[in-house]
């Protein structure tokens, strides 16, 4: 299917979807999320793992700020509702979602970024929550996501003082996981996409739902359903993988 907006690559198992709005810096709207959906319900037969980037110097600078404008209190909120709905979508694939940070990752780029599993940037990337700026705050859920991933203090100063950092600083508070010099980004994302795809493709869907279903759980819930999946996986790949294992040889999936 063609889509004005999002562009969609798929080899070997691998979806990697662009955006491509480079006249408006890749901004967020109601077409993005349209099209997102369409992908989502539809466009991932055969797909193992996704990245999302976008093109030029942008990966999403924020929202698209024309057509929130021209928003009604009500249009505004079912905007932040859908905006929500269609992320955290995202975020409950069974598949790992990466997040490949090619540049600027700003207000609603922010949330979409960390709406993915784990986020690699380039050196020039720069994320922040900037909508204090506008009188407004964060309505893709970063209010939310945003601490959960850094810390409680990290999140209400860069959501208070509308900062963009460097990919640098986003590594040290731990909303990135690595970077990398631009030129060398995509590959690098596409390596560590293809390492994941050579694990057990079964207990890299099950380790992603228990640690995200157990990160809002009571601890020891959350170690129940891990012991309970450990044994499951026995049955099903734990038993190649450790036979291969102790017979030097790579499993057969």
């Amino acid at each position: 299917m063609e889509y004005k907006i999002l562009k969609v690559e798929t080899t070997d198992g691998i979806a990697v979807i662009t955006i491509n709005r480079p006249e408006a810096l890749n901004a967020l709207n109601s077409l993005f999320f349209d099209e997102l959906n369409s992908i989502l319900d539809t466009g991932l037969s055969g797909v193992n793992i996704i990245i999302i980037t976008g093109v030029e110097k942008a990966f999403v600078a924020g929202a698209d700020i024309a057509e929130m404008e021209r928003s009604t209190p009500e249009q505004a909120e079912a905007f932040a509702r859908r905006g929500q709905y269609t992320f955290r979508r995202l975020e409950k694939l069974d598949i790992p979602v990466i997040a490949a940070v090619n540049g600027f990752a700003l207000g609603g780029g922010c949330e979409l970024a960390m709406a993915c599993d784990f986020r690699i940037a380039s050196a020039r990337a720069k994320f922040g929550q900037p909508e204090v700026n506008l009188g407004i705050i964060p309505g893709f859920a970063g209010t939310q996501r945003l601490p959960r991933l850094t810390s409680l203090g990290d999140a209400i100063f860069l959501t208070l003082t509308g900062d963009a950092i460097p990919a640098e600083e986003a590594l040290r508070i731990g909303l990135v996981q690595k970077v990398v010099e631009p030129e060398k980004l995509m590959d690098e994302t596409l390596a560590i996409a293809r390492k994941i795809l050579s694990k057990g493709p079964l207990s890299v869907k099950v380790a992603k739902k228990v640690i995200r279903k157990g990160y809002a759980m009571d601890f020891d819930d959350a170690c129940d359903m891990e012991a309970s999946e450990f044994s499951e996986l026995f049955v099903k790949e734990g038993k190649e993988g450790m036979k291969a294992f102790l017979e030097k040889r790579k499993p057969n999936w």
